[in-house]
């Protein structure tokens, strides 16, 4: 099958490219032919080196570069023949449109960001994947066609991005909580501030690290300096692969208000963290439903410090979600993701056919 994603962009730290990339680099290993159409970025050497061709495609939302970007695109699938084409964000869904209907090739979408209003654009394509269950419903309540609909749960075991990682553990002094996030509100950093603040006045041996950038960086560090025990929390940055941090860490703490289908989760959950996520979105079926991490409602920073207070209390209590943190994690294989995928992009292709007066889909 010949495949092209299109995408705004290839720069790292931004969940949908990861998906993405990781996406395309598999279906390229199972044999595909693959294309990524996008501005280009940081993750092209990468995609050149397993293999994925490259187009650019301008994705700046100005009317003439619009108009010169459709055009571009057709002439990249003139060129390139794709079986299917798959866009990633509302902008490419827009591109893509008028594109697929010229040249009769199926749109699939992804809807990685539902909490955003213009993701109702996703409903362009032929086939609309929802990263999770959660998505899926609510993109139903917007009014996109549950037969459009197909939930692929994000998964990031066994990526390109991740082969040739010799990650060693950092250095993190223990019992050690860990956030790897963007610093913005959506992520309830504030949250786990204020958790961490309750439960530090028990356990003042433990220690807080929040990896990642954002608009809101220096007003999360002027709470935390607030809180009394900012000596113990560590604000590490952006960091490329947050890995190492994830080894070292005991809990993995996701506290975020909306988040669709959060890779760090799986990413945490194969370094064996014990993971504490709030029940928004995607996180609760990432989690098992509770089966391989702790469960709290957003917005209630007093029953994470509980849920914390109960791991740091008892280190067999610790040890045992993170064992937890393994059950069924071959679900968050990218090999499954792709898999799963390909089974969209054919229902996506398959013909109707006409039987009598009635027309079916084969």
């Amino acid at each position: 099958m010949r495949i092209m994603h299109l995408l705004n962009h290839t720069y790292r730290l931004n969940g949908h490219v990861h998906a993405a990339v990781d996406l395309a680099c598999e279906q390229r290993r199972l044999g595909h032919e693959v294309c990524i159409a996008s501005g280009g970025g940081d993750f092209d050497e990468l995609l050149a080196s397993n293999h994925v061709a490259t187009r650019i495609v301008n994705h700046e939302r100005k009317p003439l570069t619009v108009l010169r970007s459709v055009a571009t695109l057709k002439h990249h699938v003139n060129e390139w023949k794709p079986d299917v084409i798959h866009a990633h964000m509302m902008t490419s869904a827009v591109f893509a449109y008028p594109v697929c209907k010229l040249s009769g090739i199926p749109l699939v979408t992804t809807v990685h960001n539902e909490f955003e209003k213009s993701a109702i654009l996703m409903g362009l394509g032929t086939r609309v994947i929802a990263v999770s269950e959660s998505v899926s419903r609510s993109m139903q309540q917007r009014g996109i066609s549950a037969k459009k609909l197909h939930v692929v749960l994000n998964g990031t075991i066994g990526t390109a991005r991740f082969a040739n990682r010799q990650a060693a553990p950092a250095d993190l002094a223990h019992p050690s909580i860990l956030f790897v996030g963007g610093l913005h509100p959506r992520k309830g950093v504030v949250d786990l501030i204020q958790a961490f603040k309750t439960v530090h006045a028990t356990y003042p041996a433990a220690r807080l690290f929040i990896v990642g950038g954002g608009p809101m960086g220096e007003e999360y560090r002027e709470l935390a300096r607030q809180t009394g025990c900012g000596d113990a929390i560590t604000f590490v940055g952006s960091l490329e692969d947050p890995y190492s941090y994830m080894l070292a860490a005991d809990i993995f703490v996701l506290p975020s208000l909306a988040d669709p289908a959060p890779l760090v989760i799986s990413e945490a959950r194969e370094a064996r963290c014990a993971i504490i996520g709030t029940k928004v979105d995607g996180i609760p079926q990432l989690l098992e439903f509770g089966e391989a991490g702790i469960l709290v409602p957003p917005s209630a920073p007093e029953m994470l410090a509980a849920a914390l207070a109960d791991l740091l209390a008892d280190p067999a209590t610790l040890r045992e979600w993170q064992e937890k943190s393994q059950v069924r994690i071959d679900n968050l294989t990218i090999e499954r993701v792709a898999l799963e995928t390909t089974t969209v992009y054919r229902s996506a292709m398959a013909k109707p056919k006409f039987i009598g007066a009635t027309r079916q889909a084969v």
